[in-house]
Formats: C-alpha cells, structure tokens, sequence
C-alpha cells in the first residue's frame, strides 16, 4: 500500500484520521487482551505497510502496554518507504492516557529516537523516559488534541490503532475521516471481550452491519463514500465519512 497521500485531505484546523482496526466476526478486539491472534502474515504486512503512510500514530495507553508499544517503522525498508511518502523516517507517536498510566518500561519510550507526545490530563511526567517525549494537557478533548497535533507539530494526518475506548470517543465525535477495518474469520465469545470500539454504534446510531473492510473488496454500508485502495495485497476496501 503506497502513495494514499492522506494529509492532502486534511481539514484546514486538523489532522486528516484514519482508523485502522482488526475485529473477530463477532465484533471483538482481541483474544485474552491481544490482537496477536486476530490475524495472519498479510494482516500484519498490511498494519506495518499502513504505517508508512501518515506522520502520526495515535494509540491508547492500555493498548499500547498490553501490545509492548515499540519502534513504530522496524526497518530500513519501511523507513525508506516512508521517506519516498515525504515523511519522516519515523512517525510522531501519539499516546492517550488520561490518568497517565503508561509507565517507561514501554519499549517505546526507551526508544532513544523516538518521537512522542503524551496527551493526558495528568500533571505530572513519566519518569526514565530515554525517548523525546512532549506533553499536551488537553485531558479528554480529543478535538482540541487533534488541533494541538495540527498547530504545534504540523500533523496533517494521523493513524489511529485503537483500543476500543479511544476508538468510540473519536467515532462519536466525528473526528474520524476513514475506516480501515480487518475482519477475522475468529469467533471470540466471552462477556470480558473487549468490543472494538466501546458502544460507539448505539451513540452513532449505526445498524449492527454499519461497515465492514475486508480482502478483497466487499460493500459496505455506512453513509459515506467507499474508497478503495490499491495494495500488493490485493484490493482494500474502505470507508471515507464525508
């Protein structure tokens, strides 16, 4: 997947958003709190290739903890691939933890290289942090997160990974500009699953069957336009809101 040149869509006061996300066909995010066995080679060839394509990541706290949150871009192929986009070799690392629960065991942040920002309503900093790590307060105003991004770093667009919770604020605010979602052929099951974007269809008032991203491409029914992607893996279908 190459050349979807996102920040070109970007509104004029923030990011461009796209939501990339895996789900079991019974609309869970992960098997006993990880997404490891959500999917095969080609999904994960396509989260590392989707990677390349937007300035930022923005990721939950509790996600980013449960998956061992590490160096974004893993290779000099990726890397390379992200400067032919005209971006940085790697993205700026966006966590959400409004209490500030991530802690500097994250392999990320031990990431001498690494480029982050902390969006928290805490006070307070993480400690033994080797990585470049700023701050902004903006507590659960994912707007005004979105506009910090935009004005003090120049984010034109940004590559949301989830988790369920910071999925369903970003869907119900209508800050998200495009769906990219994996369907699993894995039944879950169990109440302690966690859905993949926390309640956020009751509050959009979707129907159960509100989109689905499949290879290849499937129909989609959502109102917004359906976008689909070129990849060596086949073709990518995607939701756009308008």
């Amino acid at each position: 997947m190459s050349r979807l040149d996102l920040g070109s869509r970007a509104p004029a006061d923030r990011p461009y958003v796209v939501l990339n996300m895996v789900s079991s066909l019974d609309g869970k995010a992960a098997v006993e709190g990880s997404t490891r066995a959500m999917g095969g080679e080609a999904d994960r060839l396509l989260f590392h290739n989707l990677r390349t394509q937007a300035d930022a990541i923005m990721v939950g706290a509790t996600t980013a903890m449960g998956e061992r949150y590490g160096r974004a871009t893993k290779s000099e192929e990726l890397q390379a691939k992200r400067e032919e986009e005209g971006l940085a070799p790697q993205p700026l690392m966006v966590l959400v933890s409004g209490r500030l629960s991530v802690t500097a065991e994250l392999p990320l942040l031990q990431e001498p290289d690494a480029r982050v920002v902390v969006a928290t309503a805490a006070e307070h900093d993480i400690e033994g942090a080797a990585a470049s790590v700023h701050y902004l307060r903006t507590g659960d105003d994912l707007p005004l997160l979105l506009g910090r991004l935009r004005s003090d770093f120049g984010v034109k667009s940004v590559l949301c990974e989830g988790g369920p919770t910071l999925n369903g604020y970003l869907l119900a605010a209508g800050l998200v500009d495009e769906l990219m979602l994996s369907i699993t052929a894995t039944i879950v099951g169990g109440e302690l699953a966690p859905p993949s974007w926390a309640d956020a269809r009751s509050r959009l008032r979707c129907p159960p069957s509100w989109s689905r991203c499949t290879r290849p491409a499937a129909s989609c029914s959502l109102a917004g336009e359906s976008v689909e992607r070129s990849s060596r893996l086949g073709r990518l279908r995607t939701i756009a809101f308008r």
